[in-house]
């Protein structure tokens, strides 16, 4: 990315000293973000496209999209157990790159979440709409928003109570299908034969569309991973915040490998590919294929569980994002403004909080209004936004590693496997998903609008980077 002569990374790696937010959240709810962060509709709806490029193989997609988000996620990892902050990712940057990368990947990642809840909201909203077809849609946002806005602006134990039963639910309800599926499998349930392996060779074999439809699988599912990323801002409202992100990264990535490969693996095994319906969950298809009654509605349940899960999650890892720049200088000093009494600990960013969910009312508001227009201009400014922050990701610990070990070794409680090679690796592996994006027609509108977003964003970065030199130290960070 071409930028100006970067300013000089802060001096040294250490810690925000005194974080203002409050320190309520447990390993527990950690681990569970973790694990159901990610886990939502990308999986129990949309991997259905997915299948229908890759038939079988989609095992093999989800396998390497998965590698990747595991990779980034394991460096996010290394940075944030040795410098946690509330801006994670965009803190990292900034001290690695300079003011321009963490402003870029801050702002940008604020935009991704609060453009993308207008989507969970508004899905979520479809789903209770034909339960209680009397509502309107716009009633259940409207009812959603200010739930969720209530519940991040109390005490950060309440966003990890709300998150921690969400994801139980959700991966209780892929534990349930695995197990079901397994015995489909063997032929242990009612009224079933034994299917083996057999599934997975015809219908054109284990590779229907061939390499390429792997590829095009990977293109489809790897935006499914992204959420991981919550875990390491959440991190720094622990007890103990190093401690705590390098355990929950280390149980998360893993896990939600097998989740999702595994769930993959038992769709494809348990009916033929070509069985899966267009706008149908697979997970439905084979629940009804398995005799589980009202499998539809079991799975609209989980699915709109899912949506509102990821809503919170987003609601709460936009404010904090928002504030973390707020600290830095990088968004208006206003948003500094924190909850609680005294002065102490505990406090949450309510204007931080308000000022991410209007942005979110505005981009509902939009859906609602021009969903094939104006949203969805908005919608493709962010869809590659993702594999964007990824690379800085990779960037930045690129630039760090060799500072903390020499700096700060003792930092390092959780390492980067293979470093450098690995992170390498990973940089050319984002860079070639971008590639196959643009020779996609229909991923080529998504990259084309993110890399503009993303342009548009680091040239004001740019510009507000040289203005800011005089006033600042170059490079320095402003710690709390």
């Amino acid at each position: 990315m071409h930028h100006a002569p970067p300013a000089k990374p802060s001096p040294a790696p250490s810690p925000p000293a005194g974080e203002p937010l409050a320190g309520g959240l447990r390993q527990r709810h950690l681990t569970m973000l973790g694990l159901g962060g990610v886990i939502g509709a990308g999986l129990f709806v949309g991997s259905g496209a997915g299948i229908a490029v890759a038939g079988p193989a989609i095992v093999v997609s989800y396998l390497i999209a998965g590698a990747l988000a595991m990779l980034v996620m394991r460096m996010l990892g290394e940075m944030s157990a040795a410098m946690p902050a509330s801006g994670s990712f965009s803190v990292h940057a900034e001290r690695a790159l300079g003011r321009w990368a963490g402003f870029s990947a801050g702002w940008l990642y604020w935009f991704l979440l609060v453009v993308v809840l207008a989507v969970e909201a508004t899905a979520a909203a479809q789903i209770a709409h034909g339960w209680v077809p009397g509502v309107e849609p716009w009633a259940w946002v409207l009812l959603f928003m200010v739930v969720f806005t209530a519940a991040n602006l109390t005490a950060v134990k309440n966003f990890g109570e709300f998150e921690f039963w969400f994801a139980a639910l959700k991966v209780g309800a892929i534990v349930v299908f695995l197990a079901l599926g397994l015995l489909a499998v063997f032929g242990l349930l009612p009224d079933t034969d034994p299917v083996g392996l057999t599934r997975l060779t015809g219908e054109g074999g284990f590779l229907p569309n061939g390499w390429g439809g792997v590829v095009s699988g990977v293109l489809t599912v790897v935006f499914a991973f992204g959420g991981l990323e919550v875990v390491t801002i959440a991190a720094a409202e622990t007890d103990d915040p190093a401690r705590a992100v390098g355990r929950a990264v280390r149980s998360a990535v893993v896990r939600i490998l097998f989740f999702y490969v595994g769930s993959m693996l038992v769709i494809v095994t348990v009916l033929p590919w070509t069985a899966q319906q267009a706008g149908l969950s697979p997970f439905v298809t084979v629940l009804d294929a398995v005799g589980v009654p009202s499998a539809g509605q079991i799975m609209n349940i989980v699915v709109f569980v899912a949506l509102l899960s990821a809503l919170n999650a987003n609601l709460y890892g936009s404010s904090r994002m928002v504030f973390s720049l707020a600290e830095r200088g990088e968004a208006p000093r206003g948003l500094l403004k924190v909850s609680g009494r005294g002065g102490g600990r505990g406090g949450v960013p309510v204007r931080a909080v308000l000022a991410s969910v209007a942005f979110g009312f505005v981009s509902v508001l939009l859906n609602l209004l021009w969903p094939d227009t104006v949203f969805l201009y908005m919608l493709n400014s962010v869809g590659a936004v993702l594999l964007f922050v990824w690379a800085l990701i990779a960037a930045s610990q690129l630039r760090l590693r060799a500072r903390l070990e020499r700096e700060a070794p003792d930092a390092l409680a959780l390492r980067m496997w293979c470093f450098p090679y690995l992170t390498w690796l990973t940089l050319a592996g984002l860079l070639g998903v971008l590639v196959l994006m643009l020779t996609d027609d229909a991923a080529r509108p998504q990259v084309l609008w993110s890399a503009g977003a993303t342009a548009g964003v680091v040239l004001v970065a740019v510009v507000r980077d040289r203005r800011g030199r005089g006033r600042r130290g170059p490079g320095a960070l402003t710690d709390r």
